[in-house]
């Protein structure tokens, strides 16, 4: 089996996969903004999609946590890959 040939660059993001639809997946994940007018802090959820390499298309799942890292852009939308899943709850 060969390793596909995508570089990742820098930025690593942790999440939640909330849909799969092989080989792109949507994963979300939660950040936290500071509102400097009102001195609060409040959370948002942003959606990523990032595609899966062929070693583990067959192994993720629905709310799998995941690790995935910016790469080149590999289509309009998708500019992210998986590089490993963290934490499986569907077992």
């Amino acid at each position: 089996m060969e390793k596909e040939k995508i570089n990742p660059y820098k930025k690593k993001f942790e999440g939640t996969v909330k849909k799969v639809s092989k080989p792109i997946v949507t994963v979300e994940f939660e950040r936290i903004l500071h509102d400097p007018k009102y001195e609060r802090f409040s959370k948002a959820k942003t959606d990523i999609r990032a595609r899966v390499p062929k070693e583990l298309l067959d192994k993720i799942k629905v709310n799998d946590q995941v690790i995935l890292v910016e790469c080149r852009p590999l289509s309009k939308a998708v500019h992210h890959i998986i590089v490993k899943i963290k934490d499986s709850k569907n077992k």
